[in-house]
């Protein structure tokens, strides 16, 4: 018996042969197989996709807001536009609180002019705000916003101080139109078409630079509940054409209206609602008949447009009464006779300044 044996595991096959053999190569994985072509690239395309998402969130998210406009052609708000440029901390971050088109219960213009500086100055030791803040303050306390309205001039020693004036104030509304007395009832229109494009107000005011106005009182005007969206409110008056040039009122196209007046507000403060004043923005002027008082020009308009003439003596009073909203020298003058001075006594009557605000259903 052998010492030793030799156990194979497996046979020589039958062919056997001294000849080392070939190394066979070895066979694939089940389990490998190759990403096919158009999954790589939807891959990849997705990747970029997302990519370009994660960027663009984060820039709209860091990107600092636009500052808002309040230009409309060359007419302006300073007042919005200090604010909007100075970041003022009372608006809030990043002008959170501006917008393009603020919307409000009223917006008062105050019909200004370049040689009305002392009038100017005496509003605004009386009613009207004399610094941003306090116009701010009114704006939120009321609903209302008050402006300066002015025009422009070629005199540019005029238009220097009136700059100066703006920058210090900041409480003007500048509109495309040559301040001239003889165009008022232009200036009027171009009032109107600003105001509209760059507030949204319910209510529209002009208003004169010569009354003495309780703001709290015109917002408790302009909060009456309506039916006619179509409201003209005002000092209603009648009365004789003027046909004389020598006389003040003179009325160059009186022929056009007879010997009497339709019925119309008086010049120093009248109201149109937000409809009537969108009718009037988008109206052409060449379309429109002009006459030499402003006053008759937008009564002959109100005319025409079949609105509601509402009929308010609070805003044409004589003298500050529990329920005055406007007081002004009628019919003395067509405002305060020496306003500048008249003001500040007003203000210091108590009646006037400091007698409270009446609900609607007292007046």
């Amino acid at each position: 018996m052998p010492l030793f044996s030799h156990r194979s595991t497996s046979p020589l096959p039958s062919s056997y042969s001294a000849k080392p053999l070939k190394p066979q190569k070895p066979a694939s994985s089940p389990f490998t197989t190759r990403t096919p072509f158009p999954i790589l690239v939807f891959s990849i395309v997705s990747l970029f996709i997302g990519l370009a998402g994660t960027i663009f969130a984060v820039s709209v998210i860091r990107r600092t807001p636009p500052v808002p406009v309040y230009r409309c052609g060359r007419s302006e708000d300073t007042f919005r536009s200090f604010y909007s440029s100075s970041g003022s901390r009372k608006l809030g971050d990043n002008n959170a609180g501006l917008t393009d088109r603020p919307k409000l219960l009223g917006f008062v213009g105050i019909q200004t002019g370049f040689d009305s500086v002392d009038r100017r100055a005496a509003l605004r030791t009386t009613w009207f705000p004399s610094d941003p803040d306090g116009l701010l303050r009114l704006e939120q306390a009321t609903g209302l916003a008050f402006r300066f309205v002015i025009g422009r001039s070629k005199d540019a020693k005029k238009m220097a101080q009136l700059e100066k004036e703006i920058d210090k104030y900041r409480d003007f509304m500048l509109i495309d139109i040559e301040e001239e007395y003889s165009e008022l009832p232009h200036k009027t229109l171009a009032y109107f078409k600003a105001a509209f494009k760059l507030f949204e107000a319910d209510y529209y005011v002009k208003a004169d630079d010569d009354i003495y106005l309780r703001p709290d009182r015109l917002a408790t005007l302009l909060a009456k509940e309506r039916t006619d969206s179509f409201t003209y409110i005002g000092c209603m008056k009648k009365g004789p054409v003027i046909t004389d040039p020598k006389l003040k009122w003179y009325e160059k196209s009186g022929l056009l209206i007879g010997n009497e007046y339709f019925l119309h507000a008086y010049g120093p403060i009248y109201v149109l609602s937000a409809e009537v004043v969108a009718s009037l923005a988008t109206a052409r002027n060449n379309s429109l008949r002009f006459f030499n008082n402003e006053d008759v020009t937008i009564g002959s308009w109100m005319l025409a447009m079949n609105v509601h003439h509402e009929d308010n003596r609070a805003i044409c009073d004589p003298r500050c009464t529990p329920t005055s909203i406007a007081v002004w020298d009628i019919p003395k003058c067509s405002g305060l006779c020496n306003p500048a001075t008249r003001l500040r006594e007003l203000h210091k009557i108590d009646m006037c300044s400091k007698s409270p605000t009446l609900p609607p259903d007292d007046r």
